[in-house]
C-alpha cells in the first residue's frame, strides 16, 4: 500500500481512480431525485462537494500517508471543477476568480458540515443540507444518506478506501429501507 505514494506520477493513478469513483457516486441520479439536489452545474458542485467531504473526513481519521492522499484528493477535485469551467467556455482570465469564488465555497460547505456532524444533532445536518445542497425536504433524505456513507467509510482503511469499488450507499436503497 505505502508503495502507491512513492513518487508523486505513482500517487496520481490511485488519486484519480478513487476521484473517479466520488465524482460518480455524486451523480446517482437518486441524490437529484429523491435527495432534492437541483440538476445544475451548482447541484453537481454541491453533491461532489458532499461526498469528497466524507470520504476526507475518514481520510483525517487514518494514520499516514492518509494526509497526502487526502490533500492529493482535494487537488484532483479542484483540477476536474477547473477543466469544467474551461470546457464550458470561461475565459482563461475569469477562471481564477471562479475558481477563488468555487474555493471559497468549498471550504465553506466542508466547515458547514463538519460543525454540523460534530453536534451529533441530525437536524443540523439536515439544515447544513438544506442551506448548501437541497433546499427542500430531500435534505433529510441526504442527512440520512451522508450518516451511512459516514458510517460505511469508518470501516474502511486506506487501503480499502482505495480498492473499494463502492463507498457510497445507493440512495434507491436507502429510501426503501426507510
Amino acid at each position: 500500500m505505502f508503495g502507491l505514494f512513492g513518487k508523486r506520477g505513482d500517487r496520481q493513478a490511485p488519486v484519480d481512480t478513487l476521484f473517479a469513483r466520488i465524482a460518480e457516486a455524486s451523480r446517482q441520479p437518486a441524490l437529484y431525485l429523491g435527495g432534492g439536489i437541483p440538476d445544475s452545474f451548482e447541484g453537481r458542485f454541491e453533491s461532489l462537494t458532499l461526498h469528497v467531504f466524507l470520504v476526507l473526513r475518514r481520510l483525517r481519521e487514518l494514520p499516514a500517508p492518509a494526509a497526502d492522499l487526502a490533500q492529493e484528493l482535494v487537488d484532483a477535485c479542484f483540477a476536474y471543477l477547473e477543466l469544467g469551467f474551461r470546457n464550458a467556455g470561461i475565459s482563461d482570465i475569469a477562471v481564477p476568480k471562479r475558481m477563488k469564488k468555487i474555493g471559497q465555497m468549498f471550504y465553506g460547505r466542508i466547515r458547514a458540515y463538519e460543525t454540523a456532524l460534530e453536534t451529533n444533532q441530525s437536524q443540523d445536518l439536515i439544515e447544513a443540507l438544506r442551506r448548501n445542497a437541497s433546499p427542500g425536504e430531500g435534505a433529510a433524505v441526504l442527512a440520512v444518506y451522508a450518516d451511512r456513507a459516514k458510517a460505511h467509510l469508518a470501516g474502511l482503511d486506506l487501503e480499502a478506501i482505495l480498492r473499494a469499488d463502492t463507498l457510497f450507499p445507493a440512495l434507491v436503497e436507502l429510501e426503501a429501507s426507510q
